[in-house]
């Protein structure tokens, strides 16, 4: 040994550094990926069980729904229940649906968004309808207690349906909202669901020879359904008398329909009477009625009386002087001011303007 060196020594046994540290991260996240896939698989078991039996629910009082080619994915952040078809009968009738997808988060699992494609048939007593559209999505969420939203989003609609008059009745819209909520408040006390409808250049043409022009129809109507919480999917007949037997009642809050220059809006409310037909009442503004009161009348007595009736009709209807314009109301040429009509009521059967009955106009039963 050289004179002043120093001799080697070994490391001592298990002071070696662990690299177990630097697998450790990697270790959980797959530990992690492990435990959400038997999480997303669990869910998507429990999903499937949950559906069959409400199905099974269903099938027994007499429902029946049928998802063709049921799949259920969304691995791993979503599920996604997919029918190539839906069927839906009862004793009363029912419908199919084409292709839908229902698509809910697993972080969020009372939030579910709906996809379908057309076309939609449906078949009531006689009356059977068939809808297509461009595109159409629908929207539920939902509360420990019940739904905080629910809403159905339609664009290009068209359809007809058959059955309830002579020949077919055709129609067709640019678009169409439709939204519920709980109403604040209320719910739990009166099962009250407020009720947002928008409809944007609708098509009606068995209404354009009444009304007078071709003109496309916009509508827009804000109201509460009370006594919604009863309603269930059963019978037509059997949800109506239900409701009724509840004393439930429509509360419109504002309802608008303009066509060309004719132009309604209104606000009131209307139930069922023990007859069942509607029963309730109306403060109606309105636009434009003279000219259309001279065209029914006109092909009931003849043109030239039909529109002196016509124009007598429009002085009452508008008061017998000039009134100023109500403000926002639009007093452009061809766009006249909306005036006070006398209350209209629905009541024994009967259409009523204020206390004369419509000759020849009767509400029938709706079941």
């Amino acid at each position: 040994m050289a004179q002043g060196s120093e001799p080697k020594t070994e490391p001592a046994p298990g002071r070696r550094r662990s690299r177990l540290g630097l697998f450790l991260p990697y270790v959980l996240l797959l530990v992690l990926a492990l435990l959400w896939s038997a999480g997303w698989f669990w869910i998507r078991g429990k999903a499937a069980s949950e559906m069959d039996a409400w199905l099974g629910r269903e099938a027994a009082a007499g429902r029946n729904w049928t998802c063709a080619d049921r799949t259920i994915t969304g691995f791993p952040f979503r599920i996604e229940l997919r029918c190539a078809s839906l069927k839906f009968a009862r004793s009363d009738g029912g419908f199919t649906l084409g292709p839908l997808t229902v698509l809910v988060q697993v972080y969020q699992p009372r939030h579910a968004i709906l996809e379908a494609t057309g076309p939609f048939h449906v078949d009531q007593g006689d009356l059977s309808g068939d809808v297509n559209w461009a595109s159409l999505e629908g929207s539920f969420h939902g509360a420990s207690d019940g739904f905080q939203r629910v809403s159905l989003v339609v664009d290009g609609p068209k359809g007809s349906v058959r059955g309830g008059l002579p020949g077919q009745v055709d129609f067709s819209a640019k678009h169409l909202e439709m939204h519920a909520r709980p109403t604040p408040g209320r719910f739990e006390s009166d099962g009250a669901v407020d009720l947002n409808l928008r409809l944007s250049d609708g098509v009606f043409p068995l209404l354009d020879p009444l009304l007078g022009n071709a003109e496309p129809m916009d509508a827009a109507l804000d109201a509460t359904l009370e006594r919604a919480t009863v309603l269930r999917t059963r019978a037509i007949e059997r949800e109506l008398e239900a409701w009724r037997l509840a004393e439930g009642q429509l509360d419109v809050t504002s309802l608008s329909l303009i066509k060309g220059n004719r132009r309604v809006q209104a606000k009131g409310e209307v139930g069922l009477d023990e007859a069942h037909r509607p029963e309730g009442q109306f403060d109606v503004r309105a636009a434009g009625l003279g000219d259309l009161v001279g065209q029914i009348m006109g092909k009931r007595l003849g043109n030239d009386r039909g529109a002196l009736i016509g124009n007598l009709v429009g002085q009452f209807l508008g008061g017998m002087k000039k009134r100023e314009p109500e403000a926002g109301a639009g007093t452009a040429a061809g766009d006249p001011a909306l005036q006070p009509i006398p209350t209209v009521k629905l009541a024994g059967g009967r259409l009523m303007l204020g206390p004369f009955a419509i000759p020849n106009v009767a509400l029938p039963p709706l079941y």
